[in-house]
Formats: C-alpha cells, structure tokens, sequence
C-alpha cells in the first residue's frame, strides 16, 4: 500500500509541475499589445466620401465555426468545433452575403487568420479576397499559442482578430486596447479586448470616426465591464468635441440600455443578459441604435432550435449627435453560418457640405 500510496503521490507531484511549466511558458508567450497602437491600411482604391448617407453592416461571423447546428463548449455545450467542410461553406456563405449586400462599411469580429478551431484558414484574406473593392484593416485579439481545453478536446491555437472594411479611402487606423477585467490564470487563455478606430476625411473638412467594438464575454459583473466601457466612451467623446462625426459598433456583449423585444421577436425565444449599456453612459443627445424585432445572438448551450434556444440583442450601434439614424435592422438569417445574424444601418451625416 505505501507503494501504491508513494506512486499516485509522485504521479500528482509530475502533473503539478508539468502544468505549473506549462503556465511559465503561456505566460512567457502571452500576448501583450500595447494601449494603442497603429494599424497597417490595406488600400486597393482612394474614393473620398462625397455623400452624406451612407451604409453599415457589423456582424461577429463567429469564425465560421459556430453555424446552426454548433453547440460549444464555453456556453454550456459540448463541441470544440465543426467539421472541416461545414467551416469552409460557412464562410464562402458568409463572403456571399456580404457581397450581395453591399454598403459603405463593414465591422466584422471573431475573424481567425490562423487557428485550428477553423482549421488553420486565413479567413481574412478570403474575406479580402471576395470584397477586393474594398480598403481594409485588421487587427489581432486573440492570440494563444495552445488552450488547453476542454482537456478531451483542447482547442489549441488560436490567432484571430477582426477587421473594418471600407468602400473609402482610411485616412489612419488605430488599435485600441480595452483593459484586462478577467483574472490569472484565465487571461491568459482568452481575447484581449479591443476596438477598430478608423478616420476618413469629410467635404467640410471633419472626419468620420469608426470604432468597431468586441467587449468581453462570459462576464456577469457590471462594474468590470463599465472599465471597458469607459475606455471608448472617452474615445467617443474625445472625437465629437473635436468638431468630428462619431460612430461606434460592434458586439457588445451587453444589451442596450431598457431592452424590451417587440414583433414576438421574429419567433425567436429571448433571453436577457445579466449585463446591459447603462442608459447614462453618453449624453442623452448620443443615440443607441438597435433593433427590437430581431435577435443579434444566440446561445451556444445547443444547436440552435428557433423559438426554444435562447437569444438576444448584444450587436448595435452608437451614433453622435451630428449624425442622424435612418434605418437599422437585424437580418434574420436564423443563425445559419454564425451564433450572430448581421445588423445592418443607414444614417445621414448632418450639415456635412455646409461644415
């Protein structure tokens, strides 16, 4: 018995020291991105803006990996990923789709350039690729050498970010880092959080300023995602003071503020968050813009089952006062190629051709 007693004691001293080797070397590889920092314009044609309206679409494509039928681990289901064929028709549907709705800018989250959840596929280039006519930037959120689970299927690496692309000329483009709210050892495991600001030079001589957001997931504390919150309202309301015109989307990972579903909720069953956009975060002359009709998101906890599997509206946009809301819809693609449907937004920027 001392034997047996001696040997499970030696073989739990190993596994101790491999994995605290194991967290020595994730920490020593740890992505640490800067606080803000500029980002690279991939430019293919200079158009200015010489309209007052124009077009967005923000969509978190979920790597293409997170269809219909996808259930994932992190949200109370069981899967890593989807099989190899699935992935690829996924985003040859989701680059589809962008092409057949065409519009001015285009946010996109959870964009892998080389991970093997999605089977190491350069989705943005693909993405470039099938949107040649537009300008772009990307940058890097998440980048892990090897996650570690579920330990039966570990998730390994993965290199992902998103991207902003434009039918005009960038004028710059900057990374902005949100803070780190999670804790050791579990950042080192998940995204660093941040937003897209990209500048385009208007007639009246301001500039349209774009923020693409991805706040942080899986977080039920107000308080820790108000500090991420703080970080692009300042930014927000850093630009519109300076004369210019300011425009933030993306997946919040929060609700609006006093969300209420209308219209049934196009059939589908909602779910609220625990954590919402407080409804005194801007001035009230800023507009939240959302749709009530149709959900953005869905939970992951099964394959999703329309009226039944939850969901929720995490996806919209924020618009300074200079800018006027014309239309913003969610597109009910029933969460086909991602746990996200597009929402799409048309606005006018005011008094744009008299300054």
């Amino acid at each position: 018995m001392k034997k047996i007693f001696k040997f499970i004691g030696g073989l739990i001293l190993l596994i101790a020291l491999l994995f605290g080797v194991f967290l020595l070397w994730i920490s020593q590889q740890d992505y640490m991105p800067p606080a803000v920092e500029s980002v690279p314009v991939v430019e293919h044609k200079q158009l200015s803006i010489q309209t007052d309206s124009l077009s967005f679409i923000s969509w978190n494509i979920g790597y293409a990996g997170l269809d219909v039928g996808m259930d994932f681990f992190y949200d109370g289901g069981k899967k890593t990923r989807t099989d190899e064929l699935t992935t690829r028709n996924n985003l040859n549907r989701i680059i589809e789709f962008l092409q057949y709705e065409p519009v001015d800018f285009i946010l996109l989250q959870e964009v892998d350039f080389k991970a093997k959840r999605s089977y190491r596929i350069n989705q943005a280039d693909l993405i470039s690729l099938g949107l040649s006519e537009y300008n772009h930037v990307q940058v890097v959120n998440y980048d892990v050498p090897f996650v570690p689970v579920p330990l039966t299927n570990p998730m390994g690496q993965v290199y992902a970010g998103m991207m902003t692309l434009t039918a005009f000329s960038i004028e710059g483009a900057m990374r902005y880092a949100y803070p780190q709210i999670v804790g050791w050892p579990d950042r080192l495991f998940l995204l660093d959080r941040c937003f897209i600001e990209t500048r385009h030079r208007l007639p009246n001589g301001a500039d349209l300023v774009i923020l693409n957001t991805h706040n942080s997931a899986f977080v039920a504390d107000q308080q820790r995602m108000q500090l991420e919150l703080n970080v692009i309202k300042t930014r927000m309301l850093e630009e519109y003071e300076a004369g210019n015109y300011v425009l933030a989307g993306g997946d919040w990972n929060m609700n609006p503020p006093d969300f209420t579903p209308s219209a049934d909720f196009g059939g589908h069953h909602y779910l609220p968050l625990p954590v919402v956009i407080p409804d005194n975060m801007l001035p009230a002359t800023w507009q939240i813009a959302f749709d009530t009709q149709v959900p953005s998101n869905r939970h992951l906890d099964e394959a999703y089952a329309k009226g039944s599997t939850g969901s929720t509206t995490i996806d919209f946009f924020i618009v300074s006062p200079n800018i006027e809301l014309l239309e913003i819809k969610v597109i009910d693609l029933n969460f086909e190629n991602s746990d996200h449907n597009p929402v799409q937004m048309k606005i006018r920027l005011k008094n744009m051709f008299t300054g």
